[in-house]
């Protein structure tokens, strides 16, 4: 599988809410940046990551550029909670070796999650 097949299918098992199936995706030694979440390794990821599964409603692909084992994606993140349905875009670039995804780095708007969080 080429570089964006393996993120493709990882981001396909994630936002269905199949994290085993995405968790077979990321490497043991896996590192993610995000705005929310800076984690090292695939379990600190996975805990940290869990939160988002019961929100999740799948994703729309924008752009992809896949440069040997890097592949950068630009996508709308669909989530709904009970104060509301719609998506946050994102970028996303990552690293893949050996079938399975080393490193990421995310970058979207945290304020655009806001919207869809029910008020106290």
């Amino acid at each position: 599988m080429s570089a964006a097949d393996v993120f493709n299918s990882y981001l396909d098992r994630f936002t269905s809410g199949d994290i085993d199936g995405a968790a077979a995706l990321l490497a043991d030694e896996f590192s993610f940046r995000g705005p929310m979440l800076q984690s090292e390794g695939k379990v600190a990821f996975l805990e940290g990551a869990s939160g988002l599964i019961p929100i999740t409603r799948g994703y729309d692909m924008h752009e992809q550029w896949v440069d040997g084992d890097e592949v950068c994606s630009v996508y709308d993140f669909n989530v709904e909670t009970p104060a509301g349905a719609g998506s946050v875009k994102m970028a996303e670039w990552c690293t893949v070796r050996d079938g399975v995804l080393v490193s990421s780095r995310l970058m979207f708007d945290p304020s655009q999650f806001q919207a869809f969080m029910p008020s106290e």
